[in-house]
């Protein structure tokens, strides 16, 4: 009969051996890379009605279905409620789209419209 610290001992030096046999392997490429699908680009967003250009003017009449500043309006429709051009305008393209920074210098204030595709986003004053 095989004593049990024999035993132990075989096992431990067989693991051993496998362990190191791993160790020496000849094997030189890295693994093959995972081909990974792309994500669709998003939609161009969308937006309707006329806009403003770079000048405050706008590129079309504009509806006159606002009666109110508020957000969701469209940019010519606050430049018509305002009743005057824009101070200065800035026209860009950003992550979620067209993108429209409107600046009126009123009497001891400015007020600051953020418009994202046309649609009035936030007021700073």
């Amino acid at each position: 009969m095989i004593a049990f610290h024999t035993l132990r001992g075989l096992a431990l030096g067989g693991l051993l051996a496998l362990g190191m046999s791993a160790c020496t392997s000849t094997e030189s490429r890295a693994p093959a890379p995972v081909p990974v699908a792309a994500a669709p680009p998003p939609a161009a967003p969308s937006f309707a009605g006329p806009v403003l250009n770079g000048d405050g003017v706008c590129t079309a009449p504009a509806p006159t279905t606002a009666v109110v500043i508020e957000t969701g309006i469209g940019e010519c429709d606050l430049v018509r409620l305002k009743g005057k051009p824009p101070t200065d305008v800035l026209v860009g393209e950003g992550r979620s789209g067209r993108e429209v920074q409107v600046l009126y210098n009123e009497p001891g204030a400015k007020e600051l419209y953020f418009f994202v595709n046309n649609r009035l986003d936030r007021i700073v004053k």
